[in-house]
């Protein structure tokens, strides 16, 4: 089992900047396969933030590539998402994921209980 705590959300200016943070535990972030961010607007489907893989590899939507960074650091076992030139229509509840991986037994996906971010105008 793996238990997934978002925060750092709240309500920022357009133009600002904010930083999300994901703390894990149950299992060491160093092993999980994969970890993202996703977010979802009011009436919207949940979508793809960002990723990190267990390499450090990363990948972004190309709504936030050159704004947002993701990050991750194994001794705190946390996952970060740096928020920069934040837009409106960025405007969502932000998930923790967690993807264990293809190899191990079911359950394979964790989510966080969400974190609020609002930018206003």
């Amino acid at each position: 089992q793996v238990q997934l705590v978002e925060s750092g959300g709240g309500l920022v200016q357009a133009g600002g900047s904010l930083r999300l943070s994901c703390a894990a535990s149950g299992r060491s972030t160093f092993s999980i396969y994969t970890m993202g961010w996703y977010r979802q607007a009011p009436g919207k489907q949940r979508e793809l933030v960002a990723a990190i893989s267990n390499l450090g590899s990363t990948n972004y939507a190309d709504s936030v590539t050159g704004r947002f960074t993701i990050s991750k650091d194994n001794a705190k076992n946390t996952m970060y998402l740096q928020m920069t030139s934040l837009k409106l229509e960025d405007t969502a509840v932000y998930y923790c994921n967690a993807d264990l991986g293809p190899l191990v037994t079911l359950p394979r996906y964790y989510w966080g209980q969400g974190t609020q971010v609002t930018v206003s105008s």
